[in-house]
């Protein structure tokens, strides 16, 4: 949901982004910290996502209808076929037990147009797991924070990427490195602008077509499954 907006002056914007940072390096399952570290310093980059939506037509259906990732907007997702998109994404949710309500406010963005692009990229991430093929544990996450950086350019999305690699121990910092760093830079560097995708309107589709249609390359399977147990 879109929460109440706090207006801050820029001392009050550089105490909350710090207080977050240094939170959400302690513990990185505070949602709500990560999500306020993205806006206190994340203003710039939504601000150019905002102009990439406008000159998108589908970016553009998106700003005029703002669609709501929730429950009872994204529902029919589980009705559909095996093979579509929807129902890939039903199904990455639903084995995890995971709601599309539990995504924190946004609180720190300037405008009403601003306030939902952060909405929207904070509830599109789950379509960019079940698209990019990437698990939840610390690596997917992190990996996704590297293409999610590549796509917005959200010093949040760097910053979560060094704060995650730094908890990795030795087979997983190697692994990532050498493994899905690299493919994360070229993933989100071919890949359409998705932030202009109006996904709700693509849940029908194949999910391979849809994959090939806005240039997405899933993640490599790990050497011999690993990242499954990491």
């Amino acid at each position: 949901m879109v929460g109440v907006r706090i207006q801050l002056n820029k001392w009050q914007q550089a105490a909350v982004a710090f207080g977050s940072a240094v939170g959400a390096l302690l513990d990185p399952r505070r949602a709500d910290l990560i999500a306020a570290l993205g806006e206190t310093t994340g203003k710039p980059a939504f601000e150019r996502v905002l102009e990439r939506m406008k000159r998108s037509a589908e970016g553009r259906a998106v700003l005029l209808e703002r669609p709501r990732v929730l429950s009872s907007e994204v529902g029919d997702a589980w009705d559909l076929p095996s093979n579509t998109f929807g129902a890939a994404y039903a199904n990455f949710m639903g084995s995890r037990n995971f709601s599309p309500d539990d995504r924190p406010p946004v609180r720190f963005m300037d405008t009403d147009e601003l306030e939902y692009v952060a909405m929207r990229a904070r509830e599109v991430h789950d379509f960019w797991h079940t698209l990019f093929g990437l698990p939840t544990n610390l690596i997917g996450e992190s990996a996704l924070k590297v293409i999610e950086f590549e796509q917005m350019h959200l010093p949040m999305c760097m910053l979560s990427v060094l704060g995650g690699t730094a908890r990795f121990n030795d087979k997983q910092r190697n692994l990532f490195f050498q493994h899905y760093f690299p493919w994360a830079i070229r993933a989100g560097m071919r890949c359409n602008d998705l932030m202009c995708v109006y996904y709700e309107r693509h849940f029908h589709e194949d999910l391979d077509d849809v994959r090939a249609k806005w240039g997405i390359i899933p993640a490599p399977p790990s050497p011999k499954g690993l990242i499954d147990n990491l």
